[in-house]
C-alpha cells in the first residue's frame, strides 16, 4: 500500500507537469510559473544586532545623561570620557542603519512599478508613524524620530528621481545626498543662535536651525543617505557581503576614516577653491561614520563566522522593536504624553557608582517588555489589529488577519 501511494503522487506531480522537483507537498497556486530559489533567504541578522546595541546605548545614555550628579559629569574622569565617547556613535548608527534596511528592501521590489512596491507604501506610512509619535512625545522639537522620517522620505523621492534618469547610479545620488548635508554643516554649524529660514516659523526652522534641533536634517540626515548608499550596495552584490574580503574592506575603510579624515580635510583646504572653507570643522561627522562602518563590519564578521546564527533570540528581538522601546522609554524617564517621569526624580541624583544598578535595572525593564511582547500584542489585538488594518488602508496596503492561537 506505501508503495502504491508513492506510485500515485509521483504520476499527479508527472500530469502536472511541474518544472520543479516534486517534493509531495501542495503547490500554491501563486507559485506557479515561478522560478524557486534552491537557496532559503537569509535575514542579515547583524543588522537586528546593532539595532539591539543601538537601542540599548541610547537607553543607557539618556537615563545615565540625565541622573548622573553634575560633578561627576567631568572629563577629568576616564571613565566618563570612555562613556561619552560610545554614546556619541548611538543615533549615527541608528540613522545610518534605517537608511540602509529601507534601501535594501526597498531595492527589493525594484522590478514593480514605483507606486506599486509595497516597500514605498510602507515606507510613506512609517514616515507619518514617526512624525506623529515624534510631535506627541516632543511637540515643541525636531528630534531624531523627526530626522528618520524625513530620511525615509527623501530615500524614496530620491529613487523615484533615480528611476526617471538611471544615467546616475543610485548609489552615487545616496553619496552626494550624504555628502552634500554633512557640507551644510559648514554654513549651519557657525550661526550660534542666528535661526534659519530667518523668517520662517519656529517649527520649520527646527527642521534646519532652530531653537529646538536636536537631530537637524543637516547635518544628522547625511547618515541616513550614506545608510541608504550602503543598502545600495548590500542589495546589488548580497552573494558577495558575507565574504571575508568584503568585511576586511569595511574594517579597514572605517578606521582609515576615523583616523585619517581630519588630516585629509586640512590637506584639502590647500587646494585651490577649497581654501577658507575650514572644512576640519565636519571630521567629527565622518569620524562617526566611520566607526559606525566598523560596528557593522564587526558585527558582520561575528555573524559569519563566530555567532553562527540559526533562528531569532530575544536579544535579536530587542532591535526589531527599537521604535516601541523608545516610545516608551520617552514618557518612563520623560514623562511625555503621561506628564511625570524618572527623571523628575532623579534629575542628577545619582553618584557613579549608583547610576549603574539604576541603569542595569531601567534595561531589564524593556528586555521584560520585548520578552513579553508578543502576549501584550495578543492581548491587545482588538485594539491593535483594526488600527494597524485601517491605516494601512489609506496607503494602498491590504492586510490579512494573523491567525491567532
Amino acid at each position: 500500500m506505501p508503495q502504491k501511494k508513492e506510485e500515485l503522487k509521483l504520476l499527479n506531480c508527472a500530469q502536472k507537469r511541474l518544472k520543479i522537483s516534486c517534493n509531495l507537498r501542495p503547490i500554491s497556486p501563486t507559485m506557479e510559473n515561478t522560478t524557486i530559489s534552491a537557496q532559503p533567504k537569509t535575514r542579515l541578522y547583524f543588522i537586528d544586532m546593532a539595532r539591539t546595541i543601538a537601542i540599548l546605548l541610547m537607553l543607557e545614555g539618556h537615563f545615565i545623561h540625565d541622573s548622573l550628579a553634575l560633578q561627576w559629569a567631568d572629563e577629568s574622569y576616564p571613565a566618563y570620557v570612555t562613556w561619552k565617547f560610545i554614546r556619541g556613535f548611538t543615533s549615527p548608527t541608528f540613522l545610518t542603519v534605517t537608511g540602509l534596511v529601507f534601501t535594501y528592501l526597498m531595492l527589493g521590489n525594484e522590478r514593480v512599478s514605483f507606486f506599486k512596491n509595497i516597500r514605498i507604501k510602507k515606507g510613506l506610512k512609517r514616515v507619518v508613524e514617526l512624525l506623529f509619535w515624534g510631535y506627541l512625545l516632543q511637540y515643541y522639537a525636531f528630534h531624531v524620530l523627526q530626522c528618520i522620517a524625513v530620511g525615509i522620505l527623501s530615500i524614496i523621492l530620491i529613487y523615484g528621481l533615480w528611476r526617471t534618469m538611471q544615467f546616475i547610479p543610485l548609489f552615487l545620488l545616496y553619496m552626494l545626498a550624504g555628502l552634500g548635508l554633512f557640507f551644510s554643516y559648514l554654513f549651519f554649524g557657525q550661526l550660534g543662535e542666528t535661526y534659519w529660514p530667518a523668517n520662517a516659523p519656529a517649527y520649520v526652522q527646527n527642521i534646519f536651525h532652530g531653537p529646538y534641533s536636536l537631530f537637524p536634517i543637516t547635518p544628522h540626515m547625511g547618515y541616513t543617505m550614506f545608510g541608504a548608499a550602503l543598502g545600495v550596495l548590500i542589495h546589488r552584490h548580497k552573494e558577495q557581503v558575507k565574504s571575508w574580503k568584503v568585511i576586511l574592506l569595511a574594517l579597514v575603510l572605517g578606521f582609515s576614516i576615523y583616523f585619517g579624515i581630519k588630516s585629509l580635510l586640512v590637506a584639502l583646504e590647500t587646494i585651490p577653491g577649497f581654501q577658507g572653507l575650514q572644512l576640519y570643522r565636519m571630521d567629527w561627522l565622518l569620524q562617526k561614520l566611520g566607526i559606525v562602518l566598523v560596528v557593522l563590519a564587526t558585527l558582520l564578521g561575528l555573524e559569519t563566522y563566530v555567532l553562527n546564527i540559526k533562528k531569532e533570540n530575544l536579544f535579536l528581538k530587542i532591535g526589531q522593536n527599537t521604535l516601541s522601546i523608545y516610545i516608551i522609554h520617552m514618557m518612563l524617564l520623560y514623562g511625555s504624553v503621561i506628564k511625570y517621569g524618572i527623571n523628575d526624580y532623579l534629575h542628577h541624583q545619582l553618584g557613579p557608582w549608583e547610576v549603574i544598578p539604576y541603569t542595569l535595572g531601567f534595561w531589564f525593564i524593556f528586555i521584560v517588555f520585548v520578552y513579553y511582547i508578543d502576549v501584550i500584542r495578543a492581548k491587545l489585538h482588538f485594539i491593535l489589529w483594526p488600527m494597524k488594518k485601517y491605516s494601512s488602508k489609506i496607503f494602498g496596503i491590504e492586510l490579512k488577519e494573523p491567525a491567532r492561537p
